[in-house]
């Protein structure tokens, strides 16, 4: 049987809504700018470290791993992914599926309702990722063996600039 595996949640720090601006460009507003290192901070003091980092697409989501990743002081390997942007839960559970053996730790940057839903299905629990939320689930049966109700909950979150 794998190794427990730990997946990381990071919903998108607080975002602007600019008038005449596509979903996918929305940029994070001045209190994302604020949350998303201290985001970073959580993640630094209380994971080991990350081996990857799957984001979505969306700039709000790329600008909070670029403030938040900045505070571990190292840079673990990572890309964007469309499954991220408002797919459905078995896509989510397909991309977490692909992830590869050598991988203890990954972080997924998105969006809700959608990681909300994911850590709710995951874990048995009501999660709701307010924005900059984190929660960290345990995976017993590896990336593979992803499926509703088979991880354990061990953290949820939402650190925020004092």
């Amino acid at each position: 049987m794998p190794a427990t595996r730990t997946l990381v949640i990071l919903r998108h720090a607080k975002a602007a809504w600019p008038e005449g601006v596509a979903d996918l460009e929305r940029p994070l507003a001045p209190r994302g700018t604020r949350d998303a290192p201290e985001a970073g901070r959580w993640l630094h003091d209380h994971l080991a470290r990350l081996d990857l980092v799957i984001t979505s697409p969306a700039l709000r989501a790329r600008q909070t791993w670029e403030l938040a990743g900045v505070e571990l002081g190292y840079a673990p390997e990572g890309w964007r992914d469309r499954r991220l942007y408002a797919r459905p839960l078995d896509e989510l559970l397909e991309l977490i599926a692909e992830i590869g053996d050598d991988v203890q730790t990954a972080l997924l940057v998105g969006h809700n309702p959608e990681l909300s839903q994911l850590a709710s299905s995951l874990s048995g629990s009501d999660i709701e990722l307010s924005t900059a939320g984190i929660a960290v689930l345990g995976l017993p049966g590896g990336w593979r063996g992803i499926s509703p109700g088979a991880a354990q909950l061990h953290s949820s979150v939402t650190p925020r600039a004092g």
